[in-house]
């Protein structure tokens, strides 16, 4: 089976959108799946493209058997509500030449979008049309609904106007998936049909991420006491979170409970501006992103893990990084309003508390950091939790057996390459793109993209 995977985070990005379209791919790949992914260079959360990738034109690569074509786009320092759109429609107007030329030359079987961007997805669509391809749009978030709620785009007649060309790109479909069951409500009132609905949830590999001991490295290098308890934020620092209410929560309780200590590790446009709220707190400590082979650790440093959120998107996003939380098997505090996906998901491995509260957040840290049987017993089930629901391989093969019952390509590409009952290597040895270096690092598209390949299972090697 061909699939041509269309999303504008890719590795080497790390957190977010990024790392579950990744290790999709890489999957996909390795049990012996022929992948391409149209995509952007790296620039997230920090929105800067790093050196190596800063380039007018294309570039293709092939990193751990999937082939890599990164189209140019414009990526502001600041991203507002209108310089965001500008970023997406960048990102459709240079991803459409690689999307159509792929359509026509290489044939996917499959044609998969990832929202963020929705705007690309049209060319998708048409891509899929071209080849004779099933198409498939995969929500991310609700990035529409979610722009106006926190402010982002304002205008009432350009929120009705976004709203109908949403729901006409994502009809255009013959599947719309996305990560919760409350993400497909939203989706179904949108006008979308049930029976064209997939729930595709996002997920941790748990045999990577496992519950450890708190005495870590990294809480030695924050020079933090063995005896203190930390609250962890983990994740994009952006608007959408409402992190200065942790800030807010560490004021409350400098003096009051100087044993509990706040890390709050990533990156983003707030970061600044949140350092800026913490200066002269001892108790509040950041930590730029960490690489992959530290995620583990970080979790594990933590006594008690924090999810802030604004009650203006719930159910708009489920939060990718709620997954690694639960695998930490370390007790959350999530804000989040009853009924909502967080809500459920965080229920009996927490507390759940109202949304935009920093009050709330404190007197909750309180009590998770004076009860040590409390959190075990909840860390318990989170743990327990992330393996019932969140397990990598069994949600991958999940979609690639909707992949392989969609009536069309796909059929006849199962009969000409029978695809293996298990993976060639096992899926605890799949590296995201980050960790492993490109077999052709750098190379810019070429006339490679416009010629036809052969036809079954990649070798590897271009």
């Amino acid at each position: 089976m061909r699939v041509l995977v269309v999303g504008i985070n890719y590795a080497p990005d790390l957190i977010g959108v990024a790392k579950y379209t990744t290790e999709l791919c890489e999957s996909l790949a390795d049990w012996g799946h022929e992948v391409r992914v149209v995509t952007a260079p790296p620039y997230y959360p920090d929105w800067n493209v790093p050196a190596a990738y800063r380039s007018a034109w294309y570039r293709r690569e092939r990193v751990n058997e999937v082939d890599v074509i990164r189209a140019p786009i414009y990526v502001p320092n600041r991203p507002s509500g209108a310089k965001r759109l500008l970023h997406h429609a960048s990102f459709l107007l240079s991803a459409a030449a690689p999307m159509l030329a792929s359509a026509l030359w290489w044939r996917p079987d499959i044609v998969f979008v990832v929202a963020p961007s929705l705007l690309s997805a049209p060319i998708a669509a048409l891509a899929a049309q071209i080849s004779g391809a099933s198409s498939w749009v995969h929500v991310q978030d609700l990035e529409v609904d979610a722009a106006f709620e926190v402010g982002l785009l304002r205008s009432g007649v350009s929120r009705r106007l976004m709203a109908t060309v949403e729901r006409w790109i994502l009809q255009a479909f013959h599947r719309v998936s996305t990560i919760s069951p409350q993400m497909m409500g939203r989706l179904e009132h949108k006008g979308i049909v049930r029976a064209r609905l997939r729930e595709f949830r996002n997920w941790i590999d748990t045999s990577r991420v496992v519950p450890g001991d708190n005495q870590t490295r990294l809480r030695s290098e924050l020079k933090l006491a063995p005896g203190d308890i930390v609250a962890l934020y983990s994740g994009a620092m952006s608007n959408k979170q409402g992190l200065e209410l942790i800030i807010e929560a560490a004021v409350s309780l400098k003096d009051s409970h100087p044993a509990v200590k706040f890390v709050l590790c990533g990156n983003g446009p707030v970061k600044l501006a949140l350092m800026q709220m913490a200066e002269g707190l001892h108790n509040v400590h950041f930590l730029d992103l960490q690489p992959l082979d530290r995620v583990c650790e970080l979790l594990s440093t933590a006594d008690i893990q924090l999810l802030p959120q604004k009650s203006e998107i719930s159910d708009l996003v489920l939060p990718s990084k709620l997954a690694g939380m639960l695998a930490s098997g370390r007790p959350l505090i999530a804000m989040a309003d009853p009924g909502t996906g967080v809500a459920t998901e965080v229920d009996g491995a927490g507390l759940v508390i109202t949304p935009g509260d920093a009050c709330a957040l404190a007197a909750a840290v309180v009590t998770l950091a004076g009860d040590a049987a409390l959190r075990a017993s909840l860390g318990a089930v989170a743990r327990a939790r992330a393996e019932q629901k969140w397990d990598r391989i069994s949600i991958i093969r999940s979609l690639e057996r909707e992949f392989l019952a969609l009536p069309q390509r796909a059929a006849a590409t199962a009969e000409r390459a029978p695809q293996p009952a298990i993976p060639v290597r096992s899926i605890e040895h799949v590296a995201t793109g980050s960790r492993r270096r490109p077999d052709a690092p750098g190379r810019l598209l070429s006339r490679n993209l416009m010629r036809p390949q052969a036809r079954g299972i990649s070798s590897g090697k271009e």
